[in-house]
């Protein structure tokens, strides 16, 4: 969930990044595609932003905020170098807003987290993507995690591939596309 939320913004690199994120709406639609809220918790946040708009653009600002600590995050690790000090406390700062919110609830025989809210708050569906990120960076698949070489992409994906030679977030498209401009190139040098 966290890599997804990270790729919020799409083609990062290029000279015009497309912003997935422009209003709150957009926002819960992506939690509810996600999986994050329910199709009626999209509908009730929805009317709290219409009543609070100040409030539904300061959660989105922050949104953003954490997204972009997220990607760097990440992007470092699939680069193997350290991430920031200051990308680890907004992290550091959505875990410590939301983990107080969650709490075990019974489920069968067994136990499950369950978000303990009305879900009504405006930020509700940082805090799964808060966790997401922790736990995937406290995880045995950290070492998975990939940047989409693509020019203009860095899409944020985990290569589960058998060899962990994967190479673009998606071959269909940005694996194509590559592949496409390196048999033009040779042809153009007259390699073919």
């Amino acid at each position: 969930m966290c890599l997804d939320f990270a790729n919020t913004l799409s083609k990062r690199l290029a000279s015009h990044p497309r912003e997935l994120l422009v209003g709150y709406g957009n926002l819960v639609a992506w939690s509810q595609q996600a999986g994050v809220v329910t199709e009626h918790e999209a509908r009730a946040l929805l009317r709290e932003a219409q009543r609070h708009p100040a409030e539904a653009a300061a959660v989105l600002e922050r949104a953003i905020h954490l997204r972009e600590a997220i990607y760097r995050i990440f992007s470092a690790v699939a680069a193997q170098r350290r991430a920031e000090g200051g990308d680890l406390a907004a992290l550091n700062a959505a875990l410590a807003d939301a983990l107080p919110l969650l709490g075990l609830v019974p489920a069968g025989d067994r136990f499950a987290w369950e978000w303990m809210t009305n879900g009504q708050r405006l930020d509700r569906m940082l805090w799964p993507v808060a966790r997401s990120t922790a736990d995937l960076l406290t995880s045995a698949e950290l070492t998975k995690v990939r940047e989409c070489e693509a020019e203009s992409c860095a899409w944020l994906f985990l290569d589960r591939s058998r060899n962990r030679s994967r190479r673009w977030c998606d071959m269909g498209v940005c694996g194509n596309r590559a592949k496409a401009r390196r048999h033009y190139e040779r042809k153009k040098g007259g390699q073919a």
